[in-house]
């Protein structure tokens, strides 16, 4: 049991569209613990901005995704079950069930934060019709974590020069990308990410600017890589009757204040992506925190940014698309290729 299969919310709900000044209650799992994502936009905005926006009418509780007691790959199931009736989950957690929809996110798609928005924007309507029609299920935000980048143990000047190093990774395509640079991805939890890197068991890892300044990564690592791989997209949805048995005032409440939340969170991803590197380095000014640390930082350099893009066209899309099939391949040629002018690379 995942602790969220009986909710208060459901016969409240009930009740409510006969008597709506009854006050609503929602049960909400979201995103990953003491992350700010999760400390400074999501908690306030359920426990306090919607009771305050509401008059009272909305009361919610939320949990973070990783204290729930819900698998990664099982969220969408649940989603679409009514087990969960509203929920976040990483963008790459629900590749197993719909690998088409990890294409905003791909590794080595989005080099800074106006591409991913971008890819975010355009692939916004596709996204909402394949989980509404294929899962009955609602997308109600997009949310971005800051960039996800390389960081090492020993110098490296470019990114070639990790070939043969052992680089953590968290999804298929930044395996992809990682096994390009002719390094040896390892695909781990971001909870084993220090102790595989403690043990010798990795080199590099990717993880975000910020999160790994919060656990300590810049004390063990030397050197990191500022180009952005892939950017940890995160979802929040509903489940399709869960969404539809509220009152129609608390939905149009909720539409209008989840794109403002939306936003909140994507512009501290671009701050944090930032204020991670200027913490990691051990800048005078751009840094708020008082752990920092003394990394070299690595800037994009023309002949990285080449091999970025080399690397997207010609392994990360093509090895995407052999994975999940003519649907990938259709999702592509639909959605992103117009925008970005690329098109995988077939032998």
């Amino acid at each position: 049991s995942t602790g969220w299969s009986q909710t208060p919310s459901t016969e409240t709900q009930t009740r409510s569209a006969a008597t709506p000044r009854e006050t609503v209650y929602l049960r909400v799992v979201g995103g990953l613990d003491g992350v700010t994502q999760y400390v400074r936009h999501e908690q306030p905005f359920w426990t306090k901005t919607l009771a305050e926006r509401s008059g009272g009418k909305v009361r919610a509780e939320i949990v973070p995704f990783d204290r729930a007691g819900i698998r990664a790959t099982e969220s969408l199931r649940l989603l679409q079950l009514g087990v969960l009736p509203f929920g976040t989950t990483l963008l790459s957690n629900i590749a197993a069930a719909a690998p088409e929809l990890s294409a905003p996110d791909l590794a080595g798609l989005n080099p800074d934060i106006s591409s991913v928005r971008r890819a975010v924007s355009t692939f916004r309507p596709l996204f909402e019709k394949t989980l509404r029609e294929r899962f009955g299920v609602e997308l109600l935000a997009i949310y971005a974590y800051p960039a996800q980048v390389l960081y090492c143990k020993s110098p490296f000047a470019r990114l070639s020069d990790i070939k043969g190093r052992k680089v953590r990774t968290s999804s298929s395509s930044q395996a992809d990308f990682i096994e390009a640079l002719g390094a040896v991805p390892i695909v781990t939890s971001f909870a084993e990410l220090m102790p595989y890197m403690r043990s010798g068991a990795i080199d590099c890892a990717i993880t975000g600017t910020m999160s790994g300044n919060t656990i300590g990564l810049h004390e063990i690592t030397s050197h990191m890589h500022t180009l952005p791989l892939s950017w940890g997209l995160s979802v929040f949805a509903a489940n399709s009757a869960a969404w539809n048995s509220l009152p129609n005032d608390i939905r149009a409440l909720l539409k209008e204040e989840l794109p403002k939340l939306e936003t909140a969170i994507w512009n501290e991803s671009a701050q944090e992506t930032q204020e991670g590197i200027a913490c990691n380095t051990g800048q005078p000014s751009g840094c708020n925190l008082s752990r920092r640390g003394k990394m070299v930082a690595m800037t994009l350099t023309p002949q990285d940014e080449q091999l970025r893009r080399e690397i997207f066209t010609n392994t990360v899309l093509p090895r995407w698309i052999q994975r999940c099939g003519a649907i990938c391949a259709r999702t592509w040629e639909q959605s992103l290729a117009p925008v970005t002018g690329i098109n995988p690379k077939t032998n």
